[in-house]
């Protein structure tokens, strides 16, 4: 049951984001990247541990680092936007430039 509840929750939180970026394209964008995602997460991971104070403070630092490869992969998705890039190259850049930096993420908090 609890897996149908994350999975409900994800899916409105995604449905709501995309349902008005036609209108407010900017307000979806930062549905899509609020921290109500990291909050979901952060219950959801504290009631899996029962609220274990190590697993719940890594996480967090996990999380907070985290935020870096995301600006990068958003910053390289606007510059291939702006250039007009066609979407599928848009996508492999980014993707490309969060994995990278998501690789230093981790090799730094080891």
């Amino acid at each position: 049951m609890q897996i149908l509840i994350k999975a409900a929750l994800s899916v409105g939180i995604i449905l709501l984001a995309t349902a008005i970026a036609g209108r407010f394209p900017s307000a979806a964008g930062l549905i899509g990247v609020m921290p109500l995602t990291g909050a979901l997460v952060l219950a959801w991971v504290f009631l899996e541990n029962k609220g274990d104070p190590e697993i719940m403070q890594h996480f967090v630092k996990g999380a907070l680092w985290g935020i870096l490869p995301s600006i990068l992969f958003f910053s390289a998705a606007f510059l291939c936007l702006r250039k007009e890039t066609p979407l599928s190259v848009v996508l492999a850049a980014s993707f490309a430039a969060w994995f990278v930096a998501a690789c230093i993420h981790q090799w730094v908090l080891r």
